[in-house]
């Protein structure tokens, strides 16, 4: 087999199945371990992959810091945060998670909705402060300064007397295999422990967070009511998550 031929396989195994093992390759290829570590490090190399002990993950989306990506609201950004906002329902208690997507949830609410909206992120909180028939409960902890979230026992101890009626949950990565995920441990338990309290979740994401996954796993896939996306992506994307019957809209 080319060398070519088992770079796209590899990259055809990290697709399906969120991981590659190189033992496991290699006795399945008949080739010796140390090619497909060859292979694995030069695909590293070329930014194909995440070289991890044993074998390789998909890469993880690119994360600037949050001030850099608070400046950057792109069209696909604001047509997710409008059609989640024109989800919730008056009346509703909706916990809206930190990042620059969910804070067009905020923006795009309408002025005279009444609604309870529950947040771990001071900016989202910010978001809210002219919008006069919203009651917005912040929940405190230890501060996460990348994501602008609070964490920890003080923020869980809060999160679990609350019932959301509906959860827009961040996430930096997507994967059929490998579910939700995000860079941090301690942000990825507060946000599993908010999706455990709430009735329906769902997560808005651009199309750079699919088919990618990050250290920590928030939920396996089939564990959200649904998962919102721009209209335009191409439907082959989008087929490992239908054919996992993940629930699609497109905003």
């Amino acid at each position: 087999m080319l060398t070519s031929q088992r770079k796209a396989l590899i990259l055809e195994r990290l697709r399906r199945d969120g991981q590659v093992i190189a033992k496991a390759l290699a006795d399945d290829l008949g080739l010796s371990e140390d090619t497909i570590r060859r292979d694995l490090r030069e695909m590293a190399a070329e930014k194909l992959l995440k070289r991890v002990h044993g074998g390789a993950l998909p890469l993880s989306p690119e994360l600037p810091d949050f001030s850099t990506r608070q400046a950057v609201s792109s069209d696909a950004k604001r047509r997710l945060g409008a059609y989640a906002a024109n989800m919730i329902r008056p009346g509703q208690t909706v916990f809206l998670d930190g990042g620059t997507t969910n804070a067009e949830i905020a923006r795009h609410l309408p002025k005279n909705l009444a609604v309870t909206i529950v947040t771990h992120s001071p900016t989202i909180a910010g978001e809210l402060e002219h919008h006069p028939t919203a009651e917005v409960i912040v929940i405190g902890g230890k501060l996460y300064k990348h994501s602008m979230v609070a964490t920890g026992a003080a923020a869980m101890a809060a999160i679990a007397s609350i019932r959301a009626d509906l959860f827009f949950l961040g996430v930096t990565a997507i994967h059929p295999a490998r579910g939700f995920s995000t860079g941090d441990f301690e942000e990825a338990a507060i946000k599993r422990h908010i999706a455990q309290c709430a009735a329906e979740t769902y997560v808005l994401a651009t199309a750079e967070k699919l088919d990618a996954a990050s250290p920590c796993q928030i939920l396996p896939i089939k564990s959200v009511s649904g998962l919102i996306v721009p209209s335009g992506i191409f439907e082959e994307s989008l087929a490992p998550y239908r054919d996992a019957e993940l629930p699609i809209f497109l905003a």
